[in-house]
Formats: C-alpha cells, sequence, structure tokens
C-alpha cells in the first residue's frame, strides 16, 4: 500500500469482525466477534485503533468498507458507521465487495508478496444462509493490473454454481475460495480446468486495505452518503439485530459531532 495513503478499513458482513488502519507502512488490525456483537464492539475497537496509532478520522484519506453481499444487519451496520465517521471527518468513504476481498485474502494467502505477479483466478464463495452462496468470479492480473471480475455476483443454492465456459481461461490455476465449504461441501458441483485446493478465505480488512490503493487512485472512493450496502437478494429483517445496527448509528452520528467540533477522535 502506498505510504502517502491513510486508510481505516473493516467487514462486519460476515460472523467475523475485522478492522484495520493502516499508513502503507504500520499497519494496526483487531479482529472479533461479528454477527450481533458487531454494531457494539465496532466503534469502540476503531477508536481503540486510532489511538494506538495517534491519529484522528480527519487524517485518513478514506474510510473503507465491505459492502457486500453479506449478512444483512452486518451490512447495514457497516454503512451506518463508516457514514457517521466520514460525515464527521470530511473524508470520502470507499465500498469494496466483500467478494472480491475474498479473493483477495485467498490470493495473499496463496501467493505472498513473493509471487505478486503470477495470474490467478479465483471463484469466491460466501455463506448466503437460508441455503444458499454467493459467488463470483476475479482474475488476477498481476500487480501492475490489479483484479478484473469475470462473472457477475451471484446467489443460490450450491448446486447452481458454475463458472461460465468463457472464463475458463486456459493455462492459468484457479482457487475456491471462501466460507462456504463446511456448510455446503460436496454440494458445490465447481468443475475447475486445474483445480487448486479449496481455501478458507474471508474478506478481511487487511484484504481491504491491500485493494483499497488501487481503487482509491481509480476514484472510487465516494461521499458518506453513498455509503450504500450491496444487495444481491430481497431484504431479510431482524427486529432485534435492526435496533443494534439503530445504535451504532446514534453513537457513529456522536463520533461524526465531535469530530466535526475539532475534538480528536
Amino acid at each position: 500500500m502506498s505510504a502517502s495513503l491513510k486508510f481505516l478499513a473493516f467487514d462486519t458482513s460476515t460472523d467475523v469482525l475485522s478492522i484495520a488502519l493502516s499508513d502503507g507502512v504500520q499497519t494496526w488490525g483487531y479482529e472479533g466477534a461479528g454477527g450481533a456483537q458487531a454494531s457494539v464492539q465496532l466503534i469502540p475497537s476503531v477508536l481503540d485503533l486510532l489511538a494506538q496509532a495517534g491519529w484522528t478520522l480527519s487524517q485518513l484519506d478514506a474510510i473503507v468498507f465491505g459492502r457486500g453481499p453479506g449478512s444483512f444487519t452486518g451490512l447495514r451496520t457497516a454503512c451506518s458507521v463508516a457514514q457517521g465517521l466520514a460525515f464527521g471527518a470530511a473524508v470520502p468513504v470507499l465500498p469494496v465487495d466483500t467478494l472480491l476481498a475474498v479473493a483477495e485474502q485467498a490470493r495473499w494467502d496463496q501467493q505472498g508478496e513473493s509471487q505478486q505477479d503470477t495470474p490467478l483466478c479465483v471463484l469466491a464463495l460466501l455463506d448466503a444462509r437460508m441455503d444458499e452462496v454467493y459467488s463470483a468470479a476475479y482474475a488476477w492480473q498481476g500487480a501492475a493490473l490489479g483484479w478484473r471480475a469475470l462473472q457477475d455476483l451471484q446467489v443460490g443454492k450450491p448446486e447452481t454454481v458454475a463458472l461460465a465456459p468463457d472464463t475458463l481461461a486456459s493455462g492459468v490455476d484457479w482457487l475456491c475460495a471462501g466460507n462456504a465449504f463446511v456448510s455446503y461441501g460436496e454440494r458445490l458441483p465447481v468443475d475447475m480446468p486445474r483445480a487448486v485446493s479449496r481455501v478458507v478465505a474471508m474478506p478481511t480488512a487487511q484484504a481491504l486495505l491491500r485493494l483499497a490503493p488501487a481503487l482509491f487512485q481509480a476514484g472510487l472512493a465516494v461521499p458518506a452518503e453513498q455509503a450504500m450496502p450491496l444487495y444481491v437478494r430481497d431484504k431479510v429483517a431482524n427486529t432485534t439485530a435492526e435496533r443494534e445496527v439503530l445504535k451504532a448509528a446514534k453513537m457513529a452520528e456522536h463520533i461524526a459531532a465531535q469530530a466535526a467540533s475539532g475534538n480528536p477522535v
């Protein structure tokens, strides 16, 4: 990541809460329980990381968050907190697809920094609950070109997951990555041309940080009010969780007010 850019990144789309802060040289991170706990832990953990770094929100170049697909409540938590913090600090937000973050985390786990220019394709899969799977395919083209989407986001029964024939690039290794394997296992009929073992990968904040510089420089950061979730199926409400999201939004507004008044956050 460029040493000239400072990002706060978080993902609350799964059962894991992942937060990280970095200037490209040093990184501070936190990982804990997601789900219903995310709305309670997210803001205090963000403030703790900022304190460790000695930064205020206004020093950030952008607030990066996983926009979905994923848990409906988790996505609303991420959006409301990103909006509140970004408004007060007068910084933009950078929404990132969670399945792209899964692909990036899988690539990093397999290749690290030593194989940045080795082409790789990833079919990213996340458990969508309700006996369904979120899926999308991406191609890593090397450090200079980054990621390219091969197939649109989809949601459906595990048995329906498939790669379009024109995505099967000859001579390029594929990974099947995500968190859907424990729940659905052999129900995923994925036929890979040069199959590599399935790998567990989550949309981590560290993956968001690695993706952020290229996306930011491509002009994909947007004003705070455009921090919107990406849904690929109809809303499913959870009354208790919705109340927790509203609490998180109010807390974010309070933090935003502090930042607007010039008080360090």
